[in-house]
């Protein structure tokens, strides 16, 4: 199989299919290769913050999102060592009057088919093997392989690597790591039967933190963080003992509202890996979400910069295909865009994430981190106004 496109992006998730539904909505022929199934699920912390539901608002996703039963999340409670708790109610702005926090198998799905909807050619559980290349060693498309074994190839003008942390795009094109972390999160979750869970709940406790977050089907994630050393020794005793260990840590009172509620899944667990940054864009290629920058998981804002960093490079690229700009001056803006945006919430992310905190400096963090929000929000607030004035 052989085709060509203007754009084949690499990577189904969050930041692949926003990406490739941004782009097929203005009119580029976009393919979408993912080797997972369609609508399988994936490790994730699902909290939606301000802007990412600004934009699937703005996509005419959100609806969707709603429709399928997510709770809307109407508040934010901190709890912190001193005993001191901090209960926020969510304030409507630039539309926005909830916060969400879907299942990936829902999100991912309903972004999927937005871009299909829109003409993307989605092609699931195919694998890429390879890039391709022109004579100038420019990156010029995709080679792969289905599931069941026919060869797919792609001719694209650009190749998109939203193909995650460990991206095959950023591996064959040699993308540099321009920002390195040196902390991380060893996390353990379940889902638990939570029907009158409406608020994201937060704990900071002692060399620990734990989190309550209320999703679909009547469900809540359950979460506890540490540092991997701490977990690894912990998990010697077992792996309730040492989800138990942690809650009790993050605080009683995370550790009385975890008791209340009755598992539906097992515990899993993610061993930690510290955060980067890659550079975002060569010839003929560029990353997207994942695959061009990481962080830990702790401060709950990953899908948020996907769909924020989708947006981003959507743009550029449309500038560049409309003749606007030249395409590595486009590609050049987008890093340095997505860098400005990222890098607070990038340090404030590897602060927290090292557990060495006490009750004053970790809320001196969260405040730092709610104002590197608030920036992010005004400048996605611009691309809307910009929007409506174009």
């Amino acid at each position: 199989m052989r085709d060509s496109v203007d754009v084949v992006v690499v990577g189904g998730r969050v930041a692949g299919a926003s990406t490739a539904l941004l782009l097929a909505r203005a009119g580029l022929s976009v393919a979408l290769v993912d080797r997972g199934r369609r609508g399988s699920d994936t490790l994730s912390t699902h909290a939606l913050m301000r802007g990412g539901v600004l934009q699937l608002s703005r996509w005419g996703v959100l609806a969707d999102v709603v429709a399928a039963g997510t709770p809307a999340v109407q508040r934010t409670v901190f709890g912190y060592a001193d005993g001191e708790v901090a209960d926020v109610a969510i304030r409507p702005r630039s539309g926005v009057d909830a916060l969400y926090a879907p299942r990936r198998h829902l999100l991912d799905r309903l972004l999927v088919d937005a871009a299909e909807q829109a003409g993307a050619r989605v092609l699931h559980e195919t694998a890429v093997t390879s890039l391709r290349r022109d004579g100038s060693g420019r990156v010029a498309g995709v080679v792969g392989r289905t599931r069941s074994g026919v060869r797919v190839e792609l001719a694209a003008g650009l190749t998109i690597g939203a193909d995650g942390i460990r991206s095959r795009v950023a591996e064959e094109v040699g993308a540099r790591t321009t920002w390195q972390g040196w902390t991380s999160s060893a996390v353990l979750y379940r889902y638990v039967e939570d029907p009158l869970g409406d608020g994201f709940e937060w704990t900071y406790g002692d060399g620990a933190g734990s989190g309550v977050i209320p999703t679909n089907d009547g469900a809540s994630c359950v979460f506890v963080g540490t540092t991997p050393a701490r977990m690894r020794g912990l998990r010697r005793l077992g792996v309730e003992q040492a989800f138990a260990g942690l809650l009790d840590a993050a605080g009683p009172a995370a550790a009385e509202r975890a008791r209340g509620l009755r598992p539906v899944t097992p515990l899993r667990g993610w061993a930690g890996l510290p955060g980067f940054a890659r550079e975002s864009s060569g010839p003929g290629w560029a990353l997207v979400g994942d695959a061009g920058y990481f962080k830990d998981p702790i401060t709950s804002h990953g899908i948020t910069d996907a769909l924020r960093d989708a947006e981003l490079l959507a743009g550029q690229v449309l500038a560049s295909h409309a003749g606007a700009v030249p395409e590595h001056v486009a590609l050049g803006r987008y890093q340095e865009t997505r860098d400005r945006l990222s890098r607070d919430v990038f340090e404030v992310t590897e602060r927290v994430a090292a557990y060495d905190w006490d009750a004053p400096g970790i809320r001196s963090l969260l405040r730092r981190f709610s104002a590197a929000m608030g920036d992010e929000v005004e400048h996605l607030e611009q691309l809307d106004r910009a929007d409506v004035a174009g």
